[in-house]
C-alpha cells in the first residue's frame, strides 16, 4: 500500500495539487486523501476512478491497483474481507476455533499455517506467515477505529509449540488488549452454550454506513450483505458480549491462564 500511495502523491504533486485541493476534486477528506498516500488505509475502487479521472486518465493507479488487490499470502475467499477491514471504522470478532489473527505471534500463525492441508511450500508458508503479520499492523495505524474481539476460552486452552511460545502468545494478547481501541472478552467454559455456536464471525461498518458480516468454514469464506442476516448476527454478537467476561475480568483469567503453565 505504501508504493501505492507514493504513487498517488507523485501524480497529485505533479499536476500541481495540494492535499486540500486533490481531496476536493475527488469527493474524500484531506484525512483520507493523506492516509492513502502514506500507506496508511487501503484505498477502493471509487477512489482509484476518480483520482484518474482528475490526475490525467493515465492508467496507472488502476495498474497499480491490481497489483495491490492480489495480495498474496491471504487466501483468495478471504481477500475481500482482508480489503474492507483496511477501510472498516469498526470491526467485532468472534472466534471459538483458534486465536484471532489480528491477535497472534508470529510463532502461533507459523504454527496454524505448519497445519493446514495440502501442505504449503517453504515459499507459501513465509507468505502466509507476513500476510498475518502486515495485517496485524492496523491495530497500531487505525488508534481511532475500535476494534471488539469474543474469543472462547477453550481456544487459550489449546496447546502449541513449547512453553514459552504459549507464554509469548499471552503476552501478546494481553498487550494488545491494554490499547484504547481493542476491546477484549473472553467466553469462559462455565458460561454455557450460547447462541453463536454456529461458528466464528466477523461484522464491521464501511465508512458510508454499511453493515456487513463474513463467515468462514473448510476452504470457504462468505461475505454477508443481506441486511436482515448481518442483522441476526449483530444481535447474537450483541448478546454474547453481555455473557462474556468484561475486559477486566477477561483480562484476569488470561494471566491466570499465562501464570499456571
Amino acid at each position: 500500500m505504501r508504493t501505492f500511495g507514493a504513487v498517488v502523491q507523485a501524480l497529485r504533486e505533479h499536476a500541481g495539487l495540494s492535499r486540500v485541493e486533490f481531496a476536493t476534486r475527488v469527493g474524500f477528506s484531506k484525512h483520507t486523501v493523506e492516509s492513502v498516500e502514506l500507506g496508511r488505509r487501503m484505498p477502493d475502487t471509487d477512489f482509484v476512478e476518480r483520482a484518474e479521472a482528475v490526475l490525467g486518465n493515465t492508467g496507472a493507479l488502476r495498474k497499480a491497483f491490481k497489483h495491490l488487490t492480489r495480495q498474496p499470502g491471504i487466501a483468495a475467499w478471504f481477500r475481500r474481507w482482508a480489503r474492507l477491514e483496511k477501510v472498516a471504522v469498526n470491526l467485532c470478532t468472534y472466534e471459538n476455533r483458534l486465536v484471532p489473527g489480528l491477535l497472534q505471534t508470529k510463532a502461533y500463525a507459523r504454527a496454524v499455517f505448519e497445519g493446514t492441508i495440502p501442505l504449503l511450500t517453504d515459499e507459501q508458508l513465509e507468505a502466509q506467515i507476513t500476510a498475518r503479520v502486515e495485517r496485524q499492523q492496523m491495530l497500531r495505524d487505525r488508534p481511532e477505529v475500535p476494534f471488539s474481539f469474543i474469543v472462547e476460552e477453550a481456544v487459550f486452552q489449546r496447546r502449541f509449540g513449547d512453553t514459552g511460545e504459549i507464554r509469548d502468545l499471552f503476552d501478546h494478547v494481553l498487550e494488545h488488549g491494554v490499547r484504547r481501541n481493542v476491546t477484549l472478552q473472553v467466553v469462559p467454559l462455565e458460561a454455557g452454550l450460547h447462541a453463536c455456536l454456529d461458528g466464528p464471525v466477523q461484522l464491521l461498518l464501511t465508512p458510508d454506513g454499511r453493515r456487513l458480516g463474513y463467515a468462514e468454514g473448510q476452504q470457504n469464506g462468505r461475505l454477508i450483505a443481506d441486511p436482515k442476516e448481518v442483522a441476526l448476527l449483530h444481535q447474537r454478537y450483541d448478546t454474547l458480549r453481555s455473557q462474556a467476561l468484561t475486559p477486566k475480568d477477561s483480562r484476569a483469567l488470561l494471566e491466570r491462564l499465562r501464570g499456571a503453565l
